[in-house]
């Protein structure tokens, strides 16, 4: 496939501009971890993004998905980099997009340092509707696959990384809105964790539906929704209504494409 196809003088940059992303990402990554004396995160903008901020935030064991997400993009950039892969279509199509998603998970990190917290919200959502477009590419492009590195590095890690996000993007925005709607919705707010949730199940089984079933996002969102279940049984604001509509949900997004792809195994003409 590499072999037949002619190099572009863009090729190259494409791979400088996804090595630049990632140091870029990690460099924002590390100062949000509170390195270097900056405030971590979940201290930043008032506390708005701690695991209390929101009835939707989930608890903190959940962002440990961030480390298995920045390893693979890692990975990517490093296997992308390589003299083989400078021409490889797949690259061609989707290096740029990738570039794209990590220049933006940076810029929120930026954004909720130096930022309001409505623009960590506008700058997720642009992440999200990216990571959306980008898995989309990845899993209905016609050029073919260049075995378990792509398919792990391309379609797993994208997957993973939208799934969370999308759980992310509404953690975000409940936190947002928690500082700006009257204190009287607080009285609501079973109710409407409740609706977000139910708009999350929809939101799950639409990925899975158009990118075939992929596991990986659902995995992704039902690790988010259960430990967001965990946090409102044991920590604060506490709410059992969304603590159990958070696990229901979770095992909605999961399990039609896992019982998909435990078909395909079984039967691998299931399509």
């Amino acid at each position: 496939m590499n072999a037949t196809a002619h190099w572009r003088g863009t090729d190259l940059a494409r791979q400088i501009v996804v090595l630049s992303a990632l140091s870029f990402m990690l460099i924002a990554a590390v100062i949000g971890a509170g390195a270097f004396g900056n405030t971590a995160v979940e201290d930043q903008q008032g506390g708005a993004l701690s695991t209390s901020g929101s009835y939707l935030a989930p608890a903190g064991p959940a962002f440990s998905i961030w480390s298995v997400i920045y390893l693979g993009l890692i990975a990517y950039a490093i296997w992308q980099a390589l003299p083989g892969q400078r021409t490889n279509p797949r690259q061609r199509a989707l290096g740029w997009l990738i570039a794209l998603t990590m220049t933006l998970n940076g810029l929120w990190l930026v954004a909720a340092r130096f930022g309001t917290l409505f623009l960590t919200v506008v700058v997720i959502v642009l992440l999200l509707a990216t990571l959306g477009w980008t898995f989309r590419v990845a899993v209905v492009t016609r050029e073919p696959r260049g075995g378990f590195a792509d398919s792990v590095l391309i379609d797993g890690v994208t997957g993973l990384h939208l799934g969370w996000v999308t759980l992310a993007t509404v953690a975000n925005t409940a936190a947002w809105l928690t500082t700006i709607v009257p204190a009287e919705w607080e009285g609501a707010a079973d109710a409407i964790g409740i609706a977000v949730l139910l708009v999350v199940a929809l939101i799950g089984l639409a990925i899975a539906w158009r990118s075939g079933w992929r596991v990986t996002p659902a995995i992704a969102l039902a690790w988010g929704l259960s430990w967001l279940a965990v946090e409102r049984f044991g920590g604060e604001p506490q709410s059992g209504p969304i603590g159990v509509t958070a696990i229901i949900v979770a095992v909605i997004v999961l399990l039609p494409p896992v019982s998909v792809s435990v078909l395909r195994l079984v039967r691998p003409s299931v399509d």
